[in-house]
């Protein structure tokens, strides 16, 4: 039987772990242990920290998989690559990860690669000369994901305590403050192979907004004018090029600015988080994006054809106790349009900081317009 290690085993990575046990492959699932829903569904779960690259690669050693993969998550990504390396199996180069992963060395790249970007500086602390940048600012961890620490700073008496929050929530203890791009957010879902990219599908974005944007929904697909739609293609297409991004999903987050621009916020080189990658590419436009992951990890170039037609889909995350009401109205009104309702974690109720400690969410789908 093909083996497949998986690195996470929370509820995003579980939908990789059912996949891969769909396509034949025997799990071998790594995660701290938490009770995560991971822990239960996969063939063989390790209680090993992700972080722990070493301790995992001399597993896999034993293990001796056919592949190493993981969706959603930057931190997860970074060992996926370590031990894929180790293995000499498929996958992104270091430097790849590296550019892909930090954030301030991302800008950097699609700075030199020509590609317009705000103005932005890499601190680990509050610094002079960033009073040189216009206001509104965008303070966020250099190497997090999830919403964490992010903080719209519209005050520069403000910027002190935004920058000691994401200094505080980054693993290198770094923030990059950049000033703020108005317009639109979107972000874009693709699969890469040998170098060559394809777009999946477009997602519209939908966020608290200021101060801490944290995501609150997610809808596909999105309609563009054709000529609006080159120019997103260009423009992400560079910037995986940019990152060297090769191989695998990647999901880039972008706006269209009020004058037509199309401006990058950031490419992750893994799939997006959030249901966006797991579930709402393949209900949307029938591209099974797990299985071409899965494909991609084993170095066997992904089939990209639709198992069925068109769809409109989207995942709606609960913040509230009337969120909660609204997801029970829904699915008694509804019910043949929900696609999964996750578990619910009500103990976060008045504390939600970030994406990681909202209190679940619901995935709603149809071949009509949704309410």
């Amino acid at each position: 039987m093909k083996k497949i290690v998986i690195i996470g085993a929370n509820d995003f990575q579980n939908q990789l772990i059912l996949k891969a046990k769909e396509m034949g492959f025997e799990t071998h699932v790594f995660a701290w242990q938490d009770g995560s829903i991971g822990e239960r569904t996969a063939d063989y779960f390790y209680p090993i920290d992700i972080k722990l690259t070493d301790k995992i690669l001399e597993k896999c050693r034993e293990i001796q998989p056919d592949a190493v993969a993981s969706i959603a998550s930057d931190l997860a990504n970074i060992t996926v690559s370590k031990v894929a390396e180790g293995l000499n199996l498929p996958g992104n180069s270091s430097e790849c990860i590296r550019l892909s992963t930090n954030k301030y060395a991302m800008r950097e790249a699609f700075s030199e690669a020509g590609i317009a970007t705000p103005k932005f500086y890499r601190v680990d602390r509050i610094e002079a000369y960033l009073f040189g940048l216009r206001l509104p600012l965008i303070v966020k961890p250099t190497d997090r994901s999830g919403s964490r620490a992010i903080t719209k700073v519209t005050n520069f008496a403000d910027l002190k305590e935004a920058i000691k929050n994401a200094v505080n929530q980054s693993f290198e203890h770094q923030a990059i403050v950049e000033e703020y791009i108005e317009g639109d957010e979107y972000s874009y879902e693709s699969i890469s192979y040998k170098g060559k990219h394809t777009n999946l599908a477009i997602t519209k974005k939908f966020t608290t907004g200021s101060p801490h944007f944290i995501e609150s929904g997610h809808r596909q697909p999105c309609s563009f004018p054709e000529d609006l739609l080159y120019k997103i293609h260009y423009v992400m297409r560079r910037g995986l090029d940019a990152l060297q991004i090769t191989d695998g999903a990647s999901h880039g987050e972008f706006k269209i600015t009020p004058d037509g621009k199309v401006r990058i916020i950031e490419i992750g080189s893994r799939m997006g988080g959030d249901c966006i990658g797991s579930d709402l590419v393949y209900l949307s436009t029938g591209y099974d994006y797990m299985e071409m992951v899965i494909d991609t990890a084993c170095g066997k170039e992904p089939v990209i054809m639709p198992k069925h037609g068109p769809r409109n889909a989207e995942v709606r995350f609960l913040f509230t106790v009337e969120d909660v009401k609204r997801m029970q109205a829904y699915k008694a009104k509804y019910p043949e349009q929900i696609y999964r309702i996750s578990e619910l974690n009500l103990s976060n109720l008045g504390h939600i900081l970030d994406s990681s400690t909202r209190l679940g969410y619901y995935i709603i789908h149809s071949e009509h317009d949704l309410p």
